[in-house]
């Protein structure tokens, strides 16, 4: 399976780095292409879009819908991997209603793609630390399309996280509402961001 991830922030850098050694590859997708040499292959969006066969979405929730729709004619099909959170700029929660969630209105963004949310509840800066005090993170993964989210189930197995299905997308809500308090708890707590989500039975 190879990932485009569409942009190359703290986030999308650990992305790049976690899927890369498992074997995957990547290009990364960029608005426009830059002078630095970056460690993986980069493209414009709409080509690294159409070379991939999932789309990992590394930028600010704000910015996919209105991304996503500009290239709605290359998505059929594709698995979007939406690791977004509905943030305001200060990092306290953008509320999209009680009947939604980001994951579902980018789903709607692109109705023709299989939306599937996962890594929404892992800080970047733990992110490439699969094994967090001796026990795997939960990668805590929603989707609707069984066949995308296995392979997404698949993904976060081989980059050494434990994967859970939580059920369908509507449940993304849920795992938005985690990574609000995630962040509560890490910024306006001070509690830092080298925490992670083990949830274990």
């Amino acid at each position: 399976m190879k990932i485009a991830i569409l942009g190359f922030g703290n986030v999308g850098q650990k992305q790049a780095a976690i899927y890369s050694s498992a074997g995957y590859d990547v290009v990364i997708g960029l608005r426009e292409l830059v002078d630095n040499n970056l460690d993986y292959p980069s493209a414009l969006l709409a080509q690294a879009i159409e070379q991939a066969d999932a789309i990992s979405l590394a930028i600010p929730y704000s910015a996919c819908a209105p991304m996503l729709a500009m290239h709605s004619d290359l998505l059929k099909d594709k698995i979007i991997i939406d690791s977004t959170n509905p943030l305001n700029d200060d990092w306290s929660p953008l509320l999209l209603g009680e009947h939604t969630s980001a994951a579902q209105e980018i789903a709607k963004a692109a109705p023709t793609a299989h939306v599937i949310k996962a890594f929404n509840t892992i800080f970047a800066d733990v992110m490439d630390s699969p094994t967090h005090n001796k026990m795997q993170v939960t990668a805590f993964i929603a989707g609707d399309d069984h066949v995308a989210k296995s392979h997404v189930m698949t993904l976060a197995h081989n980059i050494g996280y434990a994967p859970l299905d939580t059920g369908n997308l509507a449940t993304a809500r849920l795992l938005e509402n985690m990574a609000h308090l995630n962040i509560q708890i890490a910024v306006a707590q001070q509690g830092g961001t080298d925490a992670a989500f083990i949830y274990s039975h």
